[in-house]
């Protein structure tokens, strides 16, 4: 495998990770005006990135390859969870 092929699958692996980020900080400026952020929004996009990454990563440990179901829906609950730290939900 050549280096730009290395680079793209690199890419199409965190790709979710950094939809759902995009998405779910997105999501939370449209459906949660009022509601104040504890961070900006470019410090929110990174840490759901960096949690989904780290998801991602973990289920291509344990199942031995990526896309599974199971670890896009891990995807989603973590990040959801994390967002929900970030907004101090618990408030």
């Amino acid at each position: 495998m050549g280096a730009l092929s290395a680079v793209n699958h690199l890419l199409n692996f965190v790709l979710p990770a950094f939809a759902v980020a995009l998405l779910l900080v997105a999501g939370c400026k449209v459906f949660l005006r009022k509601r104040a952020a504890a961070h900006g929004t470019l410090a929110q996009m990174a840490v759901q990135f960096g949690v989904g990454c780290l998801i991602l990563a973990a289920g291509l440990a344990w199942w031995g390859r990526d896309g599974k179901m199971l670890t896009y829906a891990a995807l989603a609950v973590g990040c959801a969870t994390a967002q929900w730290v970030l907004l101090r939900g618990w408030r």
